[in-house]
């Protein structure tokens, strides 16, 4: 089959290369913590591999630092901070039950 007779023409995508989250002079440590608060969600969440676009090795060193880091008290082990937050809209009333004499 003649190439310009294809039903199907291949499309000419060009894909940048995302360059890797950790580069080759990084050390994954436990005090390191512009490195590892990368690879926390907001709620204080390890993120995934796949959201981290790591080696599952470099994964594993990832998350043994942040556990550290948490043991240690260097992060957190929760970031729930708007959860406790209370709204004014809906105030408290006080007991509505009266008392039988």
């Amino acid at each position: 089959m003649n190439k310009s007779k294809r039903l199907f023409p291949k499309s000419k995508r060009y894909f940048r290369r995302r360059l890797p989250p950790i580069g080759s002079g990084d050390r994954i440590d436990y005090r390191n913590m512009s490195l590892i608060s990368r690879f926390i969600s907001e709620q204080g969440k390890i993120l995934s591999r796949r959201v981290n676009r790591v080696t599952l090795k470099q994964q594993r060193l990832i998350t043994i630092a942040i556990k550290q880091a948490r043991i240690l008290s260097l992060l957190p082990f929760l970031n729930n901070e708007k959860q406790f937050e209370r709204s004014e809209s809906t105030p408290r009333t006080p007991n509505l039950r009266t008392k039988k004499k």
